[in-house]
């Protein structure tokens, strides 16, 4: 049996109420009650925070984007201060690990009750052999085109919700096809996003990755590999990517909060170069990130 990890619950999340206590429980005891909608009906969002020797990563990005999402969804504004104060008490319990993570959620609540819920759960992170080894990654649809978030906002797209059963869904469509991960692109031919990364290119020396308008969510651990390349000269740019451009990209990754930055080695069948130095560069500064 695995060791349970670290969960604290959040009494009041909610932003604009002065009681918000902190407390740590087991986190292999039932704390949620089943009538909750986060469980119920997926209406919630979350963040995952990476972290490194007990320092979270991004920290700042990810609770603005926490904020974001429930923006979208029309939850109550989360007290960030409280999510912040959360983290860091997983993290401090995690510190002994060299890398640990932690899920920041924040419900409806239970149906019924004027109520929001709210915690924040961590674990050690398992190895990933992918940022060495690559990944084999197929396209598929999303089914709605890139002016997704304008044509029909009421989708949701670019929140980062509990609702992942479609998420699911694409990555056990890519181990049918033999594959590990999946590039999501529009029915107007765009690349997006993974189901859990961002898509990030390199064309003609220039590292590319697709804007936020186009439906996706703005990726924390891309932003800080742009901001960290191009203080060394690295040539950056957010800009719309065409699905044909693909085959065009002399090196691939999916980056993630957890996993980093993983090279993408096949794509749709085909074998794509790994530039493992840079690659590695990667890895290694943003495992380095002090905040």
């Amino acid at each position: 049996m695995s060791t349970p990890g670290v969960l604290v619950l959040i009494d009041e999340p909610r932003h604009g109420h002065p009681d918000r206590p902190l407390r740590r429980v087991p986190a292999d005891e039932p704390h949620i009650l089943v009538t909750d909608l986060g469980i119920t009906r997926g209406d919630g969002v979350f963040e995952t925070v990476g972290i490194a020797a007990g320092r979270p990563q991004a920290l700042d990005a990810h609770l603005a984007r926490l904020a974001r999402s429930a923006t979208l969804l029309e939850l109550p504004p989360p007290d960030l201060g409280v999510f912040r104060a959360a983290t860091l008490e997983v993290a401090d319990a995690l510190a002994a690990a060299p890398s640990s993570w932690c899920k920041l959620v924040l419900t409806r609540g239970p149906e019924g009750a004027d109520r929001a819920t709210g915690w924040a759960y961590g674990e050690v992170s398992r190895d990933w052999p992918e940022r060495t080894d690559g990944i084999a990654v197929v396209t598929l649809t999303r089914g709605y085109a890139s002016d997704v978030t304008t044509s029909a906002p009421w989708l949701l797209q670019g929140a980062k919700s509990l609702s992942y059963a479609l998420n699911r869904a694409a990555l056990r469509e890519a181990q049918r096809r033999g594959a590990d991960d999946v590039v999501f692109t529009s029915t107007d031919g765009y690349v997006l996003e993974g189901p859990t990364s961002t898509v990030v290119l390199r064309l003609g020396g220039e590292l590319v990755t697709p804007p936020v308008e186009a439906g996706i969510l703005p990726g924390t651990t891309q932003a800080d590999a742009f901001e960290l390349l191009a203080a060394r000269g690295a040539a950056t740019r957010t800009r719309p990517v065409r699905v044909a451009e693909l085959a065009d990209a002399d090196a691939l990754w999916l980056m993630s909060s957890t996993r980093l930055a993983a090279p993408v080695r096949e794509l749709d069948g085909r074998l794509v170069a790994v530039d493992v130095r840079l690659t590695a560069d990667i890895n290694d500064a943003l495992a380095a990130r002090t905040s």
